[in-house]
């Protein structure tokens, strides 16, 4: 493969150490096709591109392509757990109060001042998640007409 290449999921589930198997492939191209999505709705992407499959199996798939960083969870307060496909870099998340929307947003270019604590506590920082909230477009063009 060149450089220039994307990975297939089977490629990169292999290169994660996991198991390739139908369902596996159909949850990684769900969630990255999607935006956010919740558990229901990756299975229902799931189903659609292989037919039948256990929640179970969802999650426990999804755990695993989780833990093994090829999909990243996040989890905004009163919301469900959503799965998205961009992963390895430090973005951070805008929610609207009204919808529930979810939309990526871009950390501070060049240094991360995110990921400067006042007091660390002696933790060594890695990743910090901000989730910022608001009302999407839509949501503030229907509130104010």
């Amino acid at each position: 493969m060149t450089a220039s290449q994307t990975p297939t999921a089977a490629e990169e589930l292999r290169g994660a150490g996991l198991r390739v198997t139908a369902a596996r492939v159909a949850l990684l191209e769900t969630v990255r096709d999607g935006d956010h999505l919740d558990v229901e709705t990756i299975a229902a992407g799931v189903r659609d591109r292989v037919g039948h499959v256990s929640l179970q199996a969802v999650y426990e798939a999804l755990h695993a392509l989780t833990a093994a960083g090829l999909l990243r969870r996040i989890e905004p307060a009163g919301s469900p757990a959503r799965f998205e496909g961009r992963v390895g870099d430090n973005h951070h998340h805008i929610v609207c109060r009204s919808c529930g929307a979810v939309a990526d947003v871009d950390c501070a270019v060049g240094h991360a001042p995110c990921l400067t604590a006042n007091d660390d506590h002696g933790f060594t920082v890695d990743e910090a998640e901000v989730i910022y909230w608001g009302l999407c477009p839509a949501c503030s063009t229907a509130r104010s007409a």
